[in-house]
């Protein structure tokens, strides 16, 4: 059920209800100019993540700088977006089904949409769905690149899958998805460095051998927040798949050597008790704040610590400085963005203090 917003334009950053999902709007331009910035003069393209932000008006800000479009994992993520104007979409992951198919085959017809296969079955699901709509659906094959995930081997079993693709007629070879996911939180930089120079490497040979063959890859996609650099750096890449990079989130923040970008997103918290002499609990448990990649932070609060969450309680130590007051609001950094962003239906947009805008997670719950 659509929640009511928690502020209103205008109002102070005290005043929001929570929890709330906030955006520290300089932070997050800054964030979107950045990328831009660095990838500028690389050769790659950015094709911004919507996993992350879910949200139409935030992929329209991305591609007024410059991202060339949005990738999703869902289909009804590629339903939000289209409906909200984003004119270019790849499903960056298998659908599977004949009524996803169907949905995704008519947004066709709105939408530059693309989707990505490592298995013949799926092009053929794929192919039916086109050809029932009276559409043409690129097709990327996802190689495993070393995630161990999805993926077809990289080689002659993707040059095979490829020509299968290429073959129909109701289907276009679109190109290689080779993306590292467990890349992105391999601390140090030699980790980071190691993997993708081996993703790179079976990429660019899948490449040679695509176009031995005579198909050539329009678009060879992944990279993500922690890795964007290398990849962009390798030359066989064309598009960046980064989506983290506008938000930020306390695992990243783990990283040695972590991405150039500043947080952005928050959970606002209120304290609700102090009841136990050193000890403050805030509104944000786990149903606040997702904690698969660790618990939050509390920011600018040093001598403040997240302890424990249930789940409508979070349970702050008290281990240096003054405590938290009675109803104080304290921002939360969280230790993984996307789902937390997916717990909320409305961006908190602020500016110096102030709300300036609320934006509503349009594709939040997109899981089909």
């Amino acid at each position: 059920m659509l929640q009511p917003p928690p502020a209103e334009p205008g109002m102070r950053e005290e005043e929001v209800d929570t929890p709330a999902l906030l955006l520290d709007l300089d932070a997050f331009e800054a964030n979107l100019d950045a990328m831009a910035r660095l990838l500028e003069g690389t050769g790659t393209r950015l094709r911004a993540h919507a996993k992350t932000h879910k949200s139409p008006v935030i992929a329209r800000l991305q591609m007024a700088r410059g991202a060339i479009g949005q990738c999703v994992q869902k289909v009804g993520e590629a339903e939000a977006l289209a409906w909200g104007g984003v004119p270019d979409i790849l499903v960056s992951n298998q659908v599977v089904g004949a009524t996803k198919l169907a949905r995704l085959a008519a947004l066709a017809r709105i939408a530059r949409v693309a989707v990505c296969a490592d298995d013949a079955a799926q092009v053929a699901g794929i192919a039916a769905a086109a050809e029932a709509a009276g559409v043409r659906i690129p097709v990327l094959v996802e190689i495993d690149c070393g995630a161990g995930r999805c993926g077809v081997e990289p080689g002659p079993d993707a040059v095979a899958l490829a020509e299968r693709i290429a073959a129909s007629p109701h289907l276009r070879f679109g190109g290689l998805q080779s993306y590292h996911g467990s890349a992105q939180h391999r601390r140090t930089p030699g980790e980071r460095e190691a993997a993708i120079a081996h993703a790179a490497a079976v990429t660019r040979r899948t490449v040679e051998q695509l176009r031995q063959r005579g198909l050539d890859c329009p678009i060879v996609g992944g990279a993500g927040t922690g890795t964007f650099a290398l990849e962009a750096a390798s030359g066989v890449y064309t598009e960046i798949q980064a989506g983290s990079y506008a938000f930020m989130d306390a695992d990243y923040a783990r990283n040695e050597a972590p991405p150039p970008f500043r947080q952005s997103l928050f959970v606002l918290a209120t304290v609700m008790s102090r009841a136990i002499p050193g000890v403050a609990v805030v509104d944000a448990g786990h149903k606040a704040v997702a904690i698969d990649s660790g618990l939050p932070l509390v920011h600018d609060r040093p001598g403040l610590r997240y302890d424990s969450a249930s789940d409508e309680h979070g349970k702050l130590l008290v281990e240096d400085g003054e405590a938290p007051q009675l109803g104080e609001k304290l921002r939360l950094v969280p230790g993984h963005c996307d789902p937390t962003v997916d717990r909320y239906d409305w961006y908190v947009g602020v500016r110096g203090g102030r709300v300036e805008c609320l934006w509503p997670v349009a594709a939040r719950g997109a899981m089909a």
